[in-house]
């Protein structure tokens, strides 16, 4: 009993060392849980089914008549809960299409329907005259005919197998499945390699019936359902093509249309699964390989085929307004240090999953803040509430807005925190690593809807339970969540990697599927019954972030940690070098293979044959400069948390010096050139790639030029990249001195 006893007294010791909150006294904490306690109390899911209903009543894609209506709704209720409340108004490039006509020509000639049904289950889906068509934004102009040719989904590593195949894509139309990259990199790659349109569709095995019921006997997509999508090229900048750099007022000064680089230049087209079939019948050539495959009843060929494909696009270039709602709450002790909190407004078409499930929980959590102001309760420091518009073509609000404010933006930012779509599930977030810690006192704090334990908890046991026995055998007892980093695909994208604000991205998901995406389905009548029936993970999103964004706006000592941050920091490095060594490797025993095959068939090895397969060997590049940064930065890191420990007890003077160098840390990550051949990118340690899109590149400029075999350029970035963790280091070291007792 006694053992027991002592067990039981050493669990309840820790259980209580955790509920002091990060960068709060002891009153502050007891204080701040209080509030959190009244915020919960707040919460009311049917407040969330009354703004989606009303939201996602008709499409309010860019400059349509819904998108100003539902702007000018939110703005109104933002008002009603006490904000100052504006309406940015930006002026944007943003196509839409006049002609779209796919044929199959030949033998068995085929008309594409290009067509999504409405349907009585959905009460939404007739909306045809307001409706976008399905499209590919910021496709180019054309009217192409040729032989197709399927490369899987369309990235690098496809195009490397058909070669090896012996099929060449030049002067040939591709198809390629959804999925694998970010969509605007398939007909990126096509083009590079000559082809002259591409198709997108997306195939059952990955959301439709290989999944489950198709919609609306269960959620996973129809077969003539499209997934629309730009494909902008935004690993080069996103935002309004025209004006990069600046903020997409009036009177911007934009660049001739000729001139843009992140247009895509080929046509491009979506279709649905019904839509491609006939097309896919219609090759001949090799069969695919097993990878390749999808789940449509046919024998999958990569082509070409006999008959050839008829690809004529044609687009309105116009210009139209975005409207982003920025709402503001003066902080009561720092009004010019602020936490901006966002989700986007518009959607290909009504979007009740994306956006406006991530977008009505921010609503939620923001009424609730705003009670608590009314009450009394006023956040300390500036808290801004944005609904952004224009995320879907090319983050076009929040660029524009951030471009536009940039300056202030830098100097009073303490971090970004986004959402977008949300359903039932897991708790998964992405962010600066120095808000690592923090988010996983967090998760502790919000209990899970349907279990009862804490978010953390439950994303915890879904981890052990998808592990391997060898995975799962490093997971027991570590619950820690680790942040993933964030490349690109949503509206954090300027704060973070064009600005260098600590920035995070979270939702929940995981238990929601659907084959929804972009289509018509995205509904209303959809989303209550497969994705988040009574809105409990609404709710749950908007408590998780309404802590965060509350902690951070409260807190006597902004929670960041630099120890975390480093130790995420020299895993990015160890990898980039472990891929190094792996690429050596690979090479040595790809061209000895080669030289063995040629001396087999009685050539010289010793002389040099044009073959594509024969590679440059591998250099040993030089990483000691990035090493010594490191180092350097371990032992500052390490010192300055056990010197964080008393943060709380610093004079106010001190504490407030000590805060703002905290929040300005992840400044000092940009270099002012940005990464090669994408200036925009500004950010040393996260980007998104140049060849993936959402896919984040950690140390991007090293690991894309070792990707790419530019050992020069590898070798400049390495060096790129230690002058910032040396900026970095200067600047915890300068938070360091600020604990030092001053000496007479």
């Amino acid at each position: 009993m006694r053992i027991i006893y002592i067990l039981l007294l050493f669990l309840c010791i820790h259980s209580n060392a955790q509920q002091k909150l990060l960068g709060f006294t002891d009153a502050g904490s007891e204080k701040q849980k209080g509030l959190e306690k009244q915020f919960d109390a707040q919460m009311n899911a049917g407040n969330l089914d009354t703004w989606m209903k009303f939201l996602s009543s008709h499409p309010h894609h860019v400059g349509s008549a819904k998108g100003r209506a539902n702007a000018e709704y939110m703005a109104d209720l933002f008002r009603q809960w006490g904000y100052q409340t504006e309406i940015n108004t930006y002026y944007v490039l943003f196509p839409t299409p006049k002609t779209r006509l796919l044929e199959l020509l030949g033998s068995k000639p085929y008309k594409a329907k290009l067509e999504e049904p409405s349907l009585s289950e959905d009460k939404t889906s007739g909306q045809k005259s307001e409706q976008l068509p399905s499209y590919n934004a910021y496709s180019a102009d054309g009217d192409v005919t040729s032989e197709l040719v399927f490369v899987n989904r369309g990235v690098p590593a496809d195009y490397e197998e058909l070669e090896r195949m012996g099929i060449d894509v030049k002067g040939k139309i591709v198809i390629a499945k959804y999925g694998g990259s970010w969509r605007g990199i398939k007909p990126k790659v096509a083009a590079e390699h000559g082809a002259i349109g591409c198709i997108i569709y997306s195939d059952p095995a990955d959301d439709g019936y290989v999944q489950g019921d198709t919609y609306p006997v269960g959620p996973f997509r129809r077969a003539d359902a499209v997934q629309r999508g730009s494909v902008m090229d935004m690993p080069v900048y996103p935002g309004d093509p025209l004006t990069p750099g600046v903020g997409a007022t009036k009177n911007a000064k934009r660049l001739d249309i000729k001139d843009v680089k992140t247009i895509m230049k080929i046509p491009v087209l979506p279709i649905s699964y019904e839509d491609a079939l006939p097309l896919l019948q219609s090759l001949g050539g090799p069969v695919a390989p097993a990878a390749w495959r999808g789940g449509l009843p046919i024998t999958y060929h990569i082509g070409p085929g006999k008959d050839k494909v008829h690809l004529k696009l044609a687009f309105n270039w116009d210009q139209k307004p975005v409207h982003d709602v920025i709402a503001k709450m003066v902080g009561t002790d720092f009004p010019d240090q602020w936490i901006i909190r966002g989700n986007h407004h518009d959607a290909w078409v009504n979007g009740a999953a994306d956006p406006l499930s991530g977008m009505v929980a921010e609503l939620e959590e923001a009424r609730a803040l705003g009670e608590l102001a009314k009450n009394g309760s006023k956040p300390r420091r500036t808290v801004v509430y944005c609904a952004w518009d224009g995320e879907e073509p090319a983050l076009l609000g929040s660029t524009e807005w951030a471009e536009d404010h940039e300056k202030e933006l830098k100097e009073k930012v303490v971090a970004y925190i986004n959402s977008d779509g949300n359903g039932r599930g897991f708790i998964g977030a992405s962010g600066s690593h120095t808000l690592e810690p923090f988010f996983n006192q967090v998760i502790e704090d919000v209990k899970d809807p349907q279990t009862g334990v804490s978010v953390k908890e439950r994303r915890y046991a879904k981890q052990l339970v998808d592990a391997d026995k060898a995975s799962r055998a490093k997971l027991l007892g570590n619950k820690y969540m680790k942040l993933g980093a964030l490349g690109a695909g949503s509206d954090y994208s300027p704060f973070i990697q064009h600005m260098g604000i600590a920035s995070m991205d979270l939702g929940y998901g995981g238990e929601d599927p659907g084959g929804e995406y972009h289509s018509i389905f995205d509904s209303y009548d959809l989303y209550t019954r497969f994705k988040d029936p009574g809105f409990q993970y609404g709710v749950t999103l908007a408590k998780t972030a309404g802590r965060i964004t509350m902690r951070l706006s409260n807190a006597d000592a902004l929670p960041f940690d630099f120890n975390a941050f480093y130790k995420t920091l020299n895993d990015y490095a160890t990898e980039v070098k472990a891929m190094m060594d792996n690429q050596r490797v690979e090479t040595e025993t790809q061209n000895k293979m080669i030289e063995e095959n040629l001396f087999a068939v009685g050539k010289d090895p010793k002389k040099t044959y044009a073959s594509p397969e024969v590679k440059q060997a591998v250099p040993f590049l030089n990483f000691s400069e990035l090493d010594n940064s490191l180092a350097q930065l371990k032992t500052s890191a390490e010192e300055f948390q056990k010197m964080y420990a008393n943060a709380t007890t610093l004079p106010v003077e001190k504490l407030n010096q000590l805060n703002l160098l905290l929040y300005k840390a992840e400044r000092s990550l940009i270099d002012t050139d940005g990464l090669p051949r994408r200036p925009w990118y500004k950010h040393q340690v996260y980007a998104p790639g140049f060849y993936t899109g959402y896919g984040v590149k950690t140390l991007p400029g090293i690991r894309e030029a070792i990707e790419q075999r530019n050992w020069k350029e590898a070798q400049d970035n390495i060096g790129i990249v230690s002058k910032v963790i040396e900026a970095y280091n200067a600047q915890v070291q300068q938070a360091a001195k600020v604990f030092s007792k001053p000496t007479f």
